[in-house]
């Protein structure tokens, strides 16, 4: 099967640099309009038979012109939303954003128990698992392909970890900006295959720069666009 994650487009929380992770969340800005807008052109190459989206507003919205322009319904999960800030929730001071992103390097490090902190944090077994098992139902409805509209962080992780040609300093260094798209092949009884991601082509298994798949620019202070450093816990 081709699965084909998207991150939606710009939000206002993104321009302000917030840990904005709890659904539903803030709409689209209308730059984020314009970035959602443009996901068809994107992918007209791709055959396409599902569209799904995470419980958040902003995954919704940037689904829609993709689904609408294949004739297709945006099916929604919980399991797809963004990875949970916690007590990190709406906050972008440095301290905050250097945790979150620490607590995400530790879970490509290996350390998947680590949690965020509060009674709404989780940790990254819990992110993979409901990941995982949304992937599984998609897969088991016989589909050949399936574009997957959630977020930057919990996208990155899960393709890192996933996909057997993909390393973790790779995943780790190569943020994904708004309406960034991640395309694999595989099935959840094997191995995942990164075949691009955001204007990186993998060529028998090694990633090739090329000017394929590039996202709109994303403004600096977007916590979700940073480099995550991987580090053992």
């Amino acid at each position: 099967m081709r699965l084909i994650l998207i991150r939606h487009g710009q939000t206002p929380s993104n321009v302000a640099g917030l840990l904005d992770t709890a659904p539903p969340g803030p709409g689209l800005t209308d730059l984020g309009s314009a970035q959602a807008a443009a996901v068809p052109a994107t992918l007209a190459a791709e055959p396409i038979d599902a569209v799904y989206a995470s419980t958040a507003v902003r995954a919704q919205l940037t689904a829609a012109p993709l689904a609408a322009s294949r004739g297709l319904e945006v099916v929604v999960r919980a399991g797809l939303r963004e990875i949970q800030a916690g007590d990190w929730e709406m906050l972008n001071d440095e301290d905050s954003v250097r945790g979150y992103l620490g607590l995400v390097g530790s879970w490509l490090a290996g350390d998947l128990h680590r949690r965020s902190p509060g009674v709404t944090g989780e940790s990254g077994a819990e992110v993979m698992d409901r990941f995982d098992a949304v992937i599984a139902d998609i897969t088991a409805t016989g589909v050949s392909a399936a574009a997957v509209v959630a977020h930057g962080a919990v996208n990155r992780t899960w393709a890192s970890l996933r996909a057997a040609n993909l390393d973790n300093e790779f995943g780790a260094r190569h943020p994904l900006r708004n309406t960034g798209i991640v395309v694999l092949d595989g099935d959840p009884d094997g191995d995942w295959t990164a075949r691009s991601w955001t204007g990186v082509d993998f060529v028998g298994g090694v990633p090739v720069e090329s000017t394929g798949n590039a996202a709109a620019a994303a403004p600096d202070e977007d916590p979700f666009d940073e480099a995550i450093p991987v580090h053992e816990s």
